[in-house]
């Protein structure tokens, strides 16, 4: 099979991310992901491996983790989702992405196996992550790190037996799927957490740590909680890099030097080294060195990201519900010297519109309103306009991501800011766009 007929042929299923609406417990069956698994010889048994739930910095905290076991000498795989340009950013290995050729042969081994399954088809997610389990074990990775889609109890993923699990920042997100209130989006993502094991937490709200402990508590897995067992101290932040130390379990870490910007991202990272020094209790000795190495050495495209550094600088980062906007605006101003911020925005018509708005708006001096192309989940941009209070706000709507970069372009001075956010669909647009405009395009 070829590459692109590998990805048509993914694309012939349905495809969860890019819908707004559906019966997630009808959806999301483990039993399929589980018989799908064995007719494959059950390849994710082959691979050690850590498992990532959560809401905010889920792909940002994997990538810390990869980074860290790549400069403990290990061969580390990485899946996360979803993916900016190329579905191949969504499985790596090392500092690689999963070939053309390399996809395209293991998805004729998916596609012989879905044939032996009955009417009750996979998901283009689970077609993936399934993917994901073959390639790492054909490379003989060392360890994988994957992240979860949706969720985490009913995620395609959550057939792994992790040597560690790992939850990141629980907050509202999918409320129509995962559930209205705290405590029932932390028990989907509690849903990775396995019998007499490890779980490292980020700190929560109340509502969601009292259902994780809970959890934890019930599958006898000791909980290691950031902000109680491991503590971190925000030392410098640049519009460069944050500076940070960490006691953690098994040791202190002074002066950690992190590329990734942001306060958020100095809690993923305590979250990180704690999950790499518990991957002692999995024979895996990670050391200071290592950590320290991975940590300055991590890069997460779309999270915070300079991806023009003047006349004007523009920044592309995912935030896409209330809390990840919140910390993004926080950030923005903290680590940012400009004249004035034009915010590019786009939103899916499922996340917390009116959440996300309250927290950029404000510190936006213009506002071009826009949505990707690639999503039907993407909203109207006037539909997002009527939502903008003071109606009086300098706000335009545009037809795609292209005009409205062009336009932000045009409309910005050389000490001006543009932000690019609400979506990572959006952000990956506008990343191919700018980085293809620099001819130096890397997949």
């Amino acid at each position: 099979m070829t590459y692109r007929e590998a990805i048509n042929y993914l694309d012939s299923f349905i495809n969860y991310e890019k819908k707004n609406l559906y019966d997630y417990k009808a959806s999301f069956k483990l039993d399929r992901m589980r018989r799908l698994c064995a007719i494959l010889g059950d390849p994710q048994d082959a691979v050690p491996s850590v498992h990532i739930s959560g809401t905010k910095g889920k792909g940002s905290t994997a990538a810390m983790i990869q980074s860290i076991l790549k400069s403990a000498g290990l061969k580390a795989g990485l899946y996360t989702s979803p993916h900016l340009v190329s579905f191949r950013e969504r499985i790596r290995t090392g500092d690689r992405l999963i070939g053309e050729d390399d996809l395209g042969a293991i998805m004729a081994i998916v596609k012989s196996a879905v044939g032996k399954m009955s009417d009750d088809k996979p998901s283009f997610f689970e077609i993936y992550t399934a993917l994901a389990y073959l390639y790492f074990k054909k490379e003989k990775a060392d360890i994988a790190v994957y992240e979860t889609g949706l969720g985490g109890r009913l995620d395609a993923t959550n057939v792994i037996k992790p040597l560690i699990s790992v939850i990141t920042p629980v907050s509202y997100e999918h409320t129509a799927i995962l559930g209205n209130t705290l405590a029932q989006i932390a028990f989907e993502k509690a849903g990775i957490i396995k019998e007499d094991s490890l779980c490292i937490s980020a700190p929560q709200e109340k509502d969601a740590l009292a259902v994780i402990e809970k959890v934890c508590a019930e599958k006898g897995s000791r909980l290691v909680l950031v902000g109680r067992d491991i503590i971190f101290d925000e030392v410098k932040a640049t519009d460069e890099e944050e500076v940070f130390s960490v006691s953690a379990i098994f040791g202190e870490y002074k002066n950690l030097h992190m590329k990734m910007l942001g306060s958020h991202q100095v809690v993923n990272a305590a979250v990180a080294i704690g999950a790499a020094e518990a991957l002692r209790l999995g024979g895996m000795r990670i050391d200071k060195d290592a950590i320290r190495k991975g940590i300055g050495a991590v890069r997460w495209p779309g999270r915070l990201e300079v991806i023009r550094k003047r006349s004007p600088r523009i920044i592309l980062d995912g935030a896409q519900n209330a809390a990840s906007a919140r910390a993004l605006a926080r950030s923005i101003k903290r680590s940012f010297k400009y004249q004035r911020l034009i915010l590019i925005l786009g939103v899916s018509g499922d996340k917390d519109i009116k959440g996300i708005l309250k927290e950029m708006v404000p510190i936006a001096d213009s506002v071009i309103l826009t949505r990707s192309m690639v999503t039907e989940r993407a909203m109207d941009p006037s539909l997002i306009r009527e939502k903008i209070t003071p109606a009086s706000k300098d706000v335009v709507e545009t037809l795609n991501v292209k005009d409205a970069v062009d336009r932000a372009i045009a409309k910005a001075d050389a000490r001006d800011l543009i932000l690019v956010t609400g979506s990572l669909f959006v952000v990956g647009e506008a990343r191919h766009m700018l980085v293809n405009k620099r001819g130096n395009e890397k997949e």
